[in-house]
């Protein structure tokens, strides 16, 4: 009997090693993207040529990985402006430049008198991407004047 419980005894030993040694994995997955959006405070409808508006940005991240790079740019497909950051970066179209900060303003100027559209594009640098995309219509002020008389 005494031989018995041994053996039940070793077999449960070796079965519970056998378990642990299975059970652990050496590959540690540790994630390095997140999702992650752009939030916007409402911007103007209308722009007057010559005239700026304030775009006031927040970046909205799912997790946090210590080496994500974020970047931003854009691409205006009708009318013409132009895009620049609160310390004085102006943007090229397309050209990619480095996020610095979470909270973040752009000021696009207007040089049309036409309706303007633009895309803003913010990327992570795992390919990530979130993509604003803004209609500004005419503010001609003499126009108004002009159809009020």
């Amino acid at each position: 009997m005494k031989k018995i419980l041994s053996n039940i005894l070793v077999c449960g030993y070796v079965l519970a090693a056998l378990f642990c040694c299975v059970s652990c994995d050496s590959d540690l997955d540790i994630q390095q993207s997140y999702p992650f959006t752009v939030e916007t405070m409402p911007v103007p409808k209308k722009v007057a040529k010559g005239e700026t508006v304030e775009i006031r940005c927040e970046l909205r991240k799912e997790g946090s990985y210590a080496n994500t790079v974020y970047t931003i740019r854009y691409f205006q497909y009708d009318g013409e402006g132009t895009l620049k950051t609160e310390n004085g970066i102006v943007f090229q179209p397309n050209d990619r430049y480095l996020l610095e900060n979470e909270k973040f303003r752009l000021y696009y100027t207007s040089a049309s008198t036409e309706a303007q559209n633009f895309i803003v594009v913010v990327e992570d640098n795992f390919g990530q991407s979130y993509e604003m995309e803004f209609d500004l219509n005419n503010n001609n002020k003499e126009d108004e004047k002009g159809g009020a008389e």
